[in-house]
């Protein structure tokens, strides 16, 4: 039987702040999204970890955009895990869901399917990139793969690119409840120092890996002391508090940060959803002309394309393709 805890809190991201320490944070609980995101695809284990891990750092990283913002995570590497692509789009409309989607391209002739999933990225880079809307300037930061997973490559991120200390506590695998068949689910905390005072440090001073920045370049005195506390106090969470299902975030934070006064805001639920539709494929392709869009159409003459999110199939009259196109879309004839 599924426990209302249980109900209540999946699928969900919940924002917090520690009063004490200065320190914002989030928790994020997620089942069904994270099920539909894998299930779209018949992975390796290798690369559904990978998917799973920025799936769930998608979910923290993008609860703080706004309505109708859209957030991407881009991990790109010369190993055989070769992107790892998620998106977060945020509500509508104040009190709707948020959407997540995450798709992956390797090449399963060179991945090592007993390694540890990272070092299949190899040297490569990390990016975040926020869409705020038609009109506007998308946003975009990159920082090189460091570390020893996509934590460790977010949190670099945040010091060298924003100079914000983050640290993740995360956690992702299948789950079985008895009577019922195999599911993923995730979970996480995401504790970040708020702007410090002082301003913004040399990027040339950074101590962390290849010289980039850590939350040691960025705080000191009493900030250090906090971040270092809030820090230790996060270290002592097990994997079954991250992943629930049967402890409630509020009680995750009570029991972890009860000395920091944490305090909690309305929390964000979560779907999978995909934006793909025939009007953005017919949008993409009007760049082609009609010789192009002629050596895309198949024997059945057609034009055909899949979506890599979410393996939606969509075929068109190639003649309602291209800039050349002489018809409009849903013409019959």
């Amino acid at each position: 039987m599924t426990s209302p805890m249980q109900i209540a809190w999946d699928d969900t991201v919940l924002p917090f702040q520690l009063d004490r320490s200065d320190i914002r944070g989030r928790v994020a609980r997620l089942d069904g999204a994270l099920d539909n995101v894998l299930k779209q695809h018949a992975y390796p284990p290798v690369i559904e970890a990978l998917v799973a891990e920025a799936a769930v750092l998608t979910a923290l990283i993008g609860q703080s955009v706004k309505l109708r913002w859209k957030l991407s995570l881009q991990i790109r590497g010369k190993g055989p895990a070769r992107l790892i692509a998620t998106d977060y789009y945020g509500p509508t409309e104040e009190g709707e869901p948020a959407r997540i989607r995450a798709y992956a391209s390797y090449d399963a002739d060179r991945l090592d399917l007993d390694a540890e999933p990272f070092s299949q990225i190899g040297e490569g880079y990390f990016a975040v990139m926020i869409d705020q809307g038609q009109d506007m300037q998308p946003y975009q930061g990159f920082t090189p793969i460091a570390g020893k997973s996509l934590s460790d490559c977010a949190q670099t991120y945040f010091a060298q690119s924003e100079q914000i200390p983050t640290r993740f506590a995360l956690t992702f695998g299948k789950n079985q409840v008895p009577g019922e068949a195999a599911r993923w689910r995730a979970g996480g905390v995401m504790l970040q120092h708020m702007p410090p005072v002082g301003g913004a440090v040399a990027a040339e001073a950074g101590s962390g890996e290849g010289g980039l920045l850590s939350h040691a370049d960025i705080l000191g005195g009493a900030e250090a002391e906090n971040w270092t506390r809030a820090n230790a106090l996060l270290d002592t969470v097990e994997e079954i508090e991250l992943i629930g299902p049967t402890v409630a975030p509020t009680d995750l934070l009570v029991r972890l940060f009860h000395e920091e006064d944490p305090r909690v805001y309305d929390a964000q639920v979560v779907h999978f959803g995909c934006s793909c539709g025939p009007e953005k494929v017919v949008q993409a392709m009007s760049i082609y002309s009609a010789k192009d869009i002629k050596h895309m159409t198949t024997d059945k003459g057609v034009v055909t394309a899949d979506c890599q999110f979410c393996g939606k199939h969509y075929e068109f009259d190639p003649a309602t393709l291209g800039f050349e196109a002489t018809k409009a879309p849903g013409d019959a004839g």
